[in-house]
């Protein structure tokens, strides 16, 4: 049932125009894929429900948008040219590659055949800088956006005025040249993060580790994932990463089982410690009250949109009963997205393709095009046209019909109580200000 649910998933998503896949007409590339028009607005609301969260609301946390490109040099300081590995088994009869953490004894979990020894294998994708293609000029795709912050701490600190505690958050694309990527959007070589680093003073950062841990799982119920549906878990010891003293996930129920949605960890002065060893640059912080010099401890919290779009796309699918134009019922497709993330806010739905009709029910969607995202659609029964905005989360349809004309009215349809107010047009910017 869940393999049958991710695949339902996965072909709504196609057709809808939410995520397909990538270069499909020469056959797709794996685990690469394009967001369409309504995959777009769904990825950007969720950032930008993010970055209002962690940037906009609080006094401090600042922004940052580092380079996808960095020094080589930061790669081997953090650890990653060296540690950033998965190790890699694979089938001598059929060839196909695994990561070893995910088979179970030594045959292929595809034809059963012998595996090899496992290896190391490093996750970063490498490509080269000018126009030389050596050693000397190698560079890499970044793994994680945080160390773009690391290396502009002092930069941003000084510029921003921002006294420890305070954050800096990013969302960018990443890369990982993952062994085994799969689950659709769930692990990809490209991605984009959502970090936000929170540079503390050393002592307190267990305290403050707590508390984003809390925000954070907050942030999901918010914006609608089912309580039951989403744990914290904490890392084991065996689990920690080289630079992390403590961490924890928080993990949504997907249909292919408890995953990851997010991580929190405490990962000490590491990073900036290790890039001022490095550089020879100063990156301690000063405290001008206590006349003091230390290096900030940093609470980090990771989270991947893609990832999130996802939980929230699975969460939000139902297939309901309800009743039709007759009063019959038969089934339905509803996205019960929150109003902040769905693509759509507002579609207007002309009663009739008539060209009496047409000119008012433009100025309805002019009217509202400038306050939300909107659709316009006129194509199909009444009832078909809510049936489709339905299973992409519209939270409200505007029809325009002939009575329009007359009484400068029209019908406003929730998506979830499927409940029909009508109201006049003049009022319809106030009365779904108040929803929205």
């Amino acid at each position: 049932m869940a393999t049958d649910l991710m695949e339902t998933i996965t072909s709504l998503a196609k057709r809808r125009g939410i995520v397909f896949p990538s270069s499909e007409i020469y056959g797709g590339l794996r685990s690469c894929w394009d967001y369409g028009p309504l995959g777009v607005e769904l990825k950007r609301n969720v950032k930008d429900a993010w970055w209002r969260s962690m940037v906009q609301e609080r006094a401090d946390i600042v922004g940052l948008d580092s380079s996808i490109l960095m020094s080589p040099k930061v790669w081997e300081t953090s650890g990653h040219v060296q540690g950033f590995t998965d190790p890699l088994v694979e089938c001598k009869e059929c060839r196909r590659r695994f990561r070893a953490d995910h088979t179970k004894g030594t045959e292929c979990p595809e034809c059963g055949g012998e595996l090899s020894e496992p290896r190391r294998f490093n996750l970063m994708f490498k490509t080269h800088m000018g126009p030389v293609e050596d050693d000397a000029h190698q560079v890499y795709l970044r793994p994680e956006t945080a160390q773009g912050i690391y290396v502009d701490f002092a930069t941003v600190q000084a510029s921003s005025r921002k006294k420890v505690p305070f954050g800096i958050a990013q969302i960018g694309k990443s890369f990982r040249n993952e062994i085994t990527p799969g689950n659709f959007t769930f692990r990809t070589r490209e991605f984009e993060q959502m970090e936000m680093q929170f540079f503390v003073e050393p002592g307190t950062e267990d305290e403050h580790l707590r508390h984003w841990l809390e925000l954070r799982h907050q942030w999901c119920l918010d914006l609608g994932l089912r309580p039951e549906k989403v744990r914290i878990r904490e890392h084991e010891p065996d689990e920690l990463a080289h630079y992390a003293k403590e961490a924890h996930d928080i993990e949504y129920e997907f249909p292919f089982g408890w995953s990851e949605l997010e991580g929190i960890h405490n990962r000490t002065d590491f990073d900036l410690r290790a890039h001022m060893e490095a550089s020879g640059e100063d990156l301690r912080y000063f405290d001008q009250e206590n006349d003091n010099h230390f290096v900030p401890f940093v609470v980090e919290t990771a989270a991947g949109a893609d990832r999130a779009m996802l939980a929230f796309l699975v969460d939000a699918y139902r297939v309901e009963e309800a009743p039709n134009a007759k009063g019959e019922l038969e089934k339905r497709t509803v996205l019960r997205l929150h109003k902040d993330l769905a693509p759509i806010k507002v579609a207007v739905l002309p009663l009739s393709r008539k060209e009496t009709l047409t000119p008012e029910a433009r100025r309805v969607f002019d009217l509202l095009k400038t306050r939300w995202m909107c659709d316009y659609d006129d194509a199909g029964s009444i009832g078909r046209r809510y049936r489709r905005q339905d299973e992409v989360g519209t939270p409200y349809c505007v029809t325009v019909d002939f009575d329009s004309l007359d009484d400068h009215a029209v019908t406003v349809r929730d998506r979830d109580s499927m409940a029909q107010d009508r109201i006049p047009i003049d009022d319809a910017v106030a009365y779904l200000e108040e929803r929205l």
